[in-house]
């Protein structure tokens, strides 16, 4: 199956409702990963067919969940972006979020920006760096990462990020019973969910956490 019809199918299978034009635009950006990835190393996935179910359909499984209360989020940190996942996708399915990509790689980063610039994402924000040291004037509603590091690691690292009533959405792969197990006194998990990517035969979980 060709790229568009794959993605098409996949958008329809998640019954995602996305905003006029945005299938173009994650195509776009499919595009711009694919040229890039030759030359930078953003991805281990190389072909561009499996790039629409291991990587765009694989970040907007989550999208639903980028929500409370009925109305979304504004602010999310995605941590260690690497070549836009899953915050592009975001950006692209829920323009109203504000999103902030951060890596400390620079060649990535590179990557965020030309791609913000490329694809016109007005609510997209790119910043150089390692999340420890981040300090921006406001906090985050949700902080989202797939594949960044284990959850201690992952929410210790971004505890001083995360507003009081934010929440960590971490998109995994199998169900990280061990890493559950060692998460510090001060988060919880709040829900979990079982993931079910289109195209993709791989377990799939997102963990929602908390602080305590």
């Amino acid at each position: 199956m060709t790229v568009e019809p794959q993605l098409m199918a996949g958008i329809a299978a998640l019954d995602l409702a996305l905003p006029t034009g945005a299938e173009a635009t994650l195509l776009a950006y499919l595009a711009l990963l694919d040229k890039w990835n030759r030359v930078y190393n953003l991805t281990a996935v190389r072909e561009v067919e499996s790039m629409v179910s291991h990587h765009l359909l694989d970040s907007l499984v989550a999208v639903p969940f980028f929500q409370s209360g009925g109305s979304d989020l504004i602010r999310v940190l995605d941590v260690g972006s690497g070549g836009g996942l899953p915050g592009i996708p975001l950006a692209i399915a829920r323009p109203q979020l504000q999103l902030t990509l951060i890596d400390s790689i620079a060649k990535k980063t590179a990557f965020l920006l030309q791609a913000k610039a490329e694809l016109g994402l007005a609510n997209l924000n790119v910043v150089t760096g390692r999340v420890e040291d981040y300090r921006p004037e406001t906090g985050f509603d949700v902080i989202t990462s797939r594949a960044f590091s284990d959850l201690k690691e992952f929410v210790t690292l971004t505890r001083h990020l995360l507003e009081p009533a934010g929440r960590w959405l971490a998109m995994k792969g199998l169900m990280p019973h061990e890493e559950i197990a060692s998460l510090p006194d001060w988060v919880k998990v709040s829900v979990t969910h079982r993931l079910v990517v289109p195209g993709l035969d791989a377990s799939r979980h997102l963990i929602i956490l908390e602080p305590v």
